[in-house]
C-alpha cells in the first residue's frame, strides 16, 4: 500500500532535534543481558513467597547492583537507530516504556516488517496483569498505540498521536504468544490513519484505530 505524504520530505535524523542518537548494535550485550536479568527479577519480586531473611538479602544485593551502575546517566530523549535489511533506517527511544531496549519495565515486543505493516509477537507475564490471569487493559492500550505508532514510523511518517481509540473484543490472557500487526490504512494532510490488531490463537482480543499527526521537519 501506497501512503500518500504529502508534503514527503525524507525522514527526519532526530539528530536535527538535537537528540542523542546510538546505533542499535552500540547496545552492549551485556546491558542487553541485564535488562533480562532485571525483569526476571521484577517477575520474581511480584510474585515472591519467601521469608524475611531471603528478602533482605535480596533488597542487599538489589541496592549493590544500583549502586554499581551509579554514575553517568544517558540523556532523556535518546534514540535509538534500527537499520533495515534496504539499508533505512527506524528510530525509538531507547527507554520506550513498551518497546524501548534498555528498559526492563517493558516487554520484549519487537515489531518487523511485514508487507505493507509491522508484524511481532510478545508474551507478557504476570506483572502486566489485571483481572486475575488476564492482561491489564492499560498495557493492551500501550501495546497497540506503539504499534500504530511504529507503522506510521516504519511507512516514513514521523507522527504522534492524536486520538487513539480501542476495542477490547475478549479478554487477553497472560504467559501466551501474542501476535500483533499494524497498518497505516491512509492520510489527509498532516493526519495518518493507523489500525493495529492483538491476536490470539488467531481470534482478535483486541484491537486499535489512531489518528497520527505528522511531527514537522526541521528547515
Amino acid at each position: 500500500m501506497t501512503v500518500d505524504t504529502q508534503p514527503a520530505p525524507r525522514f527526519p535524523d532526530p539528530r536535527d532535534f538535537g537528540f542523542t542518537v546510538l546505533d542499535e548494535a552500540e547496545i552492549p550485550a551485556e546491558l542487553t543481558a541485564l535488562v533480562g536479568q532485571v525483569r526476571s527479577l521484577v517477575d520474581a519480586v511480584a510474585h515472591t513467597e519467601a521469608g524475611p531473611e531471603a528478602l533482605e538479602r535480596a533488597r542487599a544485593a538489589a541496592a549493590e547492583a544500583t549502586a554499581a551502575l551509579g554514575g553517568e546517566r544517558r540523556a532523556i530523549g535518546a534514540m535509538v537507530r534500527h537499520t533495515r535489511p534496504d539499508g533505512g533506517a527506524e528510530y525509538g527511544t531507547v527507554t520506550n516504556i513498551v518497546a524501548g531496549p534498555t528498559n526492563p519495565a517493558a516487554p520484549p515486543l519487537r515489531l518487523e516488517r511485514d508487507g505493507d505493516g509491522l508484524r511481532g509477537e510478545v508474551v507478557l507475564g504476570g506483572v502486566y496483569q489485571g483481572p486475575p490471569g488476564l492482561v491489564h487493559g492499560g498495557w493492551i492500550a500501550a501495546l497497540l498505540d506503539q504499534a500504530l505508532g511504529s507503522a506510521a514510523n516504519a511507512a516514513g511518517v514521523p507522527c504522534l498521536t492524536a486520538k487513539l481509540d480501542v476495542d477490547y473484543r475478549d479478554p487477553t490472557p497472560l504467559n501466551v504468544p501474542l501476535h500483533i500487526t499494524a497498518r497505516v490504512t491512509g492520510a489527509e494532510r498532516r493526519k495518518v490513519f493507523v489500525s493495529a490488531e492483538i491476536r490470539h490463537n488467531g481470534e482478535v482480543t483486541a484491537e486499535g484505530t489512531a489518528i497520527m499527526v505528522r511531527i514537522p521537519l526541521p528547515g
